[in-house]
C-alpha cells in the first residue's frame, strides 16, 4: 500500500519537475531494498516456536512420573541452555528469524522449568509469583539478546499475570499486586524502545487500557469516568505539542500515543454516558464529547489516520445518540444538527486559518 502511494508521489513530482527521473528511481530502489516489514518465513518460524514451546509445557504438565526427578530437571535445564546457545550462534550468523524462534522456545521453557520444580518439590508459592518470575526472566532474555520476539512473549506474559490476578481476586484490590500490571506495561514499552519491536508496544497500551477499565469496575463512580475523559484528552493535547523534548519522543512512538490517549478519553465519555442519562448534564456531556472529537481531528487528523477514524466514529455515534435520546421532535432534531453544524463549521474555519498561517511561516523559514 505504502509503496504504491510512494510510486504515485514520485511520478507526480517528476511530472512537475521537482525531482529527476534518476533520483526518483533511486529512491524507489532504496525502498525496495529495505527488509520487508512482513515476512512469511518469520511468521511461520514464530508459529513453529510457539507450537514447540507448547509441546514442552504440555510435557512438563504431564509430570513425567516414570522419570527420576534429577533427570527431569536436568533435561529441562539442558533444553534451556541448548536453545539459548543455538540462538546466540544464529545471531552471530545473521539468522535473526531462527534465533528469535529459539529464544521464544527458551523463554517459554523457563516457565515450564519453574512449574516443574515447584510441582516436584512442593515448593511454597502461588501462580502470581510464578508469573512475576517468568516475566522477569523473559525481560532479562530480551535485554541480553535484544530480541523483539521475546519482547512479544513478555507482553503476553504481562497479560497472563494480570489475568491470574483477576481470576484470583476479581474486583478486589489486594496489596501491591494490582500495581504490577502498569509496571509491566512500562517495562514492555522500555523493551520496545530498546529492541525496536515497534508492534509489541500495542500489547502494553492495551494492558494499560484494560487495567483502567478494571479500575472503573472497582468504584463505578462519575469521578473515575471523568478522570478517564480529562486525562485522555490531556494526552491527546500533549502528544500534539511541538515541544522540543516531547515532539521527538512522540514521533519515535508513531501514531500509538495519540490514538490510545483518545481511546481512553472515548471510553471515559462512554462511561459518563452510562452514569448520566438525562437532563441538562447529558446535553453538556454530549457537546463536550462532540468538542473532544473535533479537537482530536484538529490536532491529529491530518497525520494520524487511527485518531481520525476513531474521532469520526465518536462524533457520529454521539450525534445519533443525542438525536435519539434528547430530542423529541423533528424540529428539535433539525435545531440540534443546525447548532452542531455551525459549531463544527466555526472550528473548521479556525483550523483552516491556522493551517494557512503555519504553512506560510514554514515557507518563510525555508526562504
Amino acid at each position: 500500500m505504502y509503496r504504491g502511494r510512494l510510486e504515485r508521489d514520485l511520478s507526480l513530482w517528476v511530472g512537475k519537475g521537482l525531482l529527476g527521473e534518476e533520483t526518483a528511481g533511486a529512491l524507489l530502489a532504496e525502498y525496495d531494498g529495505r527488509p520487508a516489514s512482513f515476512s512469511l518465513g518469520r511468521v511461520l518460524m514464530a508459529l513453529a516456536a510457539v507450537l514447540l514451546a507448547a509441546a514442552v509445557l504440555l510435557v512438563v504438565a504431564s509430570n513425567w512420573e516414570a522419570i527420576p526427578r534429577l533427570v527431569r530437571v536436568g533435561a529441562i535445564l539442558a533444553l534451556i541452555w541448548a536453545v539459548h546457545i543455538a540462538a546466540a550462534l544464529m545471531l552471530a550468523r545473521g539468522a535473526a528469524a531462527a534465533a528469535g524462534g529459539l529464544l521464544v522456545i527458551g523463554a517459554m521453557s523457563f516457565g515450564g522449568a519453574i512449574s516443574l520444580v515447584g510441582q516436584m518439590y512442593h515448593l511454597s508459592g502461588d501462580e502470581q509469583t510464578v508469573m512475576y518470575l517468568w516475566f522477569a526472566i523473559a525481560t532479562i532474555s530480551a535485554i541480553l539478546f535484544r530480541s523483539g520476539a521475546v519482547v512479544v512473549v513478555a507482553g503476553f506474559l504481562s497479560w497472563a499475570s494480570f489475568a491470574v490476578y483477576l481470576e484470583n481476586h476479581d474486583t478486589h484490590w489486594i496489596g501491591l499486586d494490582p500495581w504490577m500490571a502498569p509496571v509491566m506495561a512500562v517495562i514492555v514499552i522500555a523493551l520496545v524502545r530498546y529492541t525496536g519491536a515497534a508492534r509489541a508496544r500495542h500489547l502494553a497500551y492495551l494492558l494499560l487500557i484494560g487495567w483502567l477499565a478494571w479500575l472503573y469496575t472497582l468504584y463505578e463512580e462519575i469521578a473515575v469516568a471523568l478522570a478517564f475523559a480529562v486525562g485522555g484528552m490531556a494526552g491527546v493535547v500533549l502528544t500534539a505539542l511541538p515541544h522540543p523534548r516531547i515532539a521527538p519522543l512522540v514521533r519515535s512512538a508513531g501514531a500509538a500515543p495519540a490514538f490510545y490517549s483518545f481511546l481512553v478519553a472515548a471510553i471515559g465519555f462512554l462511561l459518563l454516558h452510562v452514569e448520566i442519562e438525562q437532563g441538562w448534564r447529558l446535553v453538556v456531556l454530549g457537546l463536550a464529547t462532540l468538542a473532544a472529537a473535533v479537537l482530536a481531528i484538529a490536532l491529529h487528523g491530518r497525520n494520524n489516520g487511527a485518531v481520525r477514524y476513531l474521532a469520526y466514529t465518536t462524533f457520529a455515534a454521539e450525534m445519533l445518540y443525542l438525536a435519539s435520546v434528547t430530542v423529541g421532535s423533528i424540529l428539535g432534531t433539525s435545531s440540534l444538527f443546525l447548532f452542531s453544524g455551525l459549531v463544527v463549521a466555526l472550528v473548521a474555519w479556525i483550523v483552516i486559518r491556522l493551517e494557512r498561517r503555519f504553512s506560510a511561516n514554514s515557507r518563510e523559514a525555508r526562504a
